[in-house]
C-alpha cells in the first residue's frame, strides 16, 4: 500500500498510435504518445492503480500509479570528448583568461 501524500510517478497514454497525426515520421506514428508525471498521492493506493496526484505546481493529473518515490536520473549521453573542451574555453572566459 502507498500512503497519501507519498511522491510517485503516474503513466499515461496520451495519444494512441491510431491517434497519432499521419504526418509524423513512421518511426513516430507507430508509438503511443506517453506521459509521466510525479507528484504528491491524493489518496492510498496500490501500484498499477489508476490514481490523482498534486504536482509541485499544484495541477492535479491522473494516470496509472507506476513508481514511489522515483528518483531523478538523467545523464547527457556516453563521454563526449568535445564536450571538455567546450568545459575548458567556457571556464577559461568566464575567469577573463586570456589564452
Amino acid at each position: 500500500m502507498v500512503r497519501k501524500g507519498t511522491w510517485v510517478r503516474i503513466h499515461r497514454i496520451l495519444l494512441t498510435p491510431a491517434e497519432r497525426a499521419e504526418n509524423l515520421p513512421e518511426e513516430t506514428r507507430k508509438v503511443p504518445f506517453e506521459l509521466w508525471v510525479k507528484g504528491f498521492l491524493s489518496v492510498d493506493a496500490e501500484l498499477g492503480e489508476t490514481v490523482d496526484i498534486q504536482t509541485v505546481t499544484g495541477r492535479t493529473e491522473r494516470g496509472t500509479l507506476d513508481a514511489v518515490e522515483p528518483s531523478y536520473r538523467h545523464d547527457f549521453g556516453a563521454y563526449v570528448p568535445e564536450l571538455k573542451e567546450i568545459d575548458r574555453i567556457v571556464l577559461s572566459t568566464l575567469r577573463g583568461d586570456d589564452r
